[in-house]
C-alpha cells in the first residue's frame, strides 16, 4: 500500500487543550499539502478553519469533536455542540458515548443519543467514540452492535486522551461484529506506517493521528511503503 493511500485515510488531528490558531492553521496546511480525509480540530477552531479551507480553493473535511473526551455530557448538550458545529462549517462529526450508561447496560440510551447526534449533523458523518481501552470484551461487542443498528456512519475506537488508543485486537473485534455498511475508525497512539497499514488491513477506513503526516514530513518511511501499491 503507497504512502499517498495511507494518508487520503488520515484525519489529521490535533486536539490539545493548549492548541492555538497557528498551530491548527499549520495543521490545514499539511493536510492540504499531504491531501489528508479531513483535519479533526476542537470545535472553537471549526468556523475560523473552514473559512481558511475555502479561502485556500482546499476540498478537505473539516471534523470536530462530540462530548469531548469523557462523553458523559447530557444528550442535549451533544445535540447542541453538534448543531453548533454544523452551523460553523464542520463536515463531519466525531462523538463520545456515555461510558457510564454501558457500564449500567443502558444500550437503548446510548442508541437513541447516537440517533439524535446524527439527526443533528444534518447529513454530515458521524463517527461513533466507544473509548475501548474502557470497555470489556463483551462490551466492545455489544457496542458494536449499538453502532450497527444505529444511523451514525462509523465506531471509533478511542479519544487518545483516556489510559490507552486504538489497537490491533479491537479493530479485529470491530470488524468482525460490525455490519457491512458501516465503517471502522482507529485513533490514538497510531505512530508508524507500519502499524498505520496493519489498521487498514485489519479493516479500519480511517485513522486518527497527528504522526502519520510528521513521519511522511520528516522522510522517516520504510522501503517498502515507499515502493508498495
Amino acid at each position: 500500500m503507497n504512502i499517498e493511500k495511507i494518508l487520503s485515510m488520515v484525519d489529521h488531528t490535533l486536539l490539545k487543550q493548549e492548541s492555538t490558531w497557528e498551530q491548527i492553521k499549520s495543521l490545514c496546511d499539511d493536510a492540504i499539502k499531504y491531501n489528508t480525509a479531513s483535519v479533526c480540530i476542537p470545535p472553537s477552531f471549526v468556523k475560523q478553519a473552514k473559512e481558511y479551507m475555502i479561502e485556500q480553493g482546499a476540498d478537505i473535511a473539516i471534523c470536530t469533536v462530540i462530548g469531548f473526551p469523557n462523553g458523559y455530557n447530557t444528550t442535549n448538550v451533544k445535540w447542541f455542540e453538534t448543531k453548533d458545529a454544523v452551523i460553523n462549517g464542520a463536515d463531519e462529526i466525531d462523538m463520545v458515548i456515555n461510558i457510564g450508561w454501558v457500564k449500567d447496560g443502558r444500550y437503548e440510551d446510548i442508541l437513541n443519543e447516537i440517533d439524535k447526534v446524527k439527526e443533528a449533523c444534518d447529513g454530515r458523518i458521524l463517527k461513533v467514540i466507544i473509548e475501548t481501552c474502557l470497555l470489556t470484551d463483551e462490551e466492545k461487542v455489544k457496542m458494536c452492535e449499538v453502532v450497527s443498528n444505529s444511523k451514525a456512519d462509523y465506531i471509533k475506537t478511542s479519544t487518545g486522551f483516556s489510559k490507552g488508543g486504538a489497537t490491533f485486537d479491537d479493530v479485529k473485534l470491530m470488524e468482525e461484529h460490525m455490519i457491512s455498511t458501516k465503517k471502522i475508525k482507529a485513533a490514538g497512539g497510531i505512530s508508524s506506517i507500519d502499524d498505520a497499514q496493519k489498521f487498514i488491513e485489519l479493516g479500519a477506513s480511517r485513522l486518527g493521528t497527528s504522526r502519520i503526516v510528521k513521519i511522511v514530513k520528516e522522510g522517516v518511511l520504510y522501503t517498502e511503503n515507499k515502493s508498495d501499491n
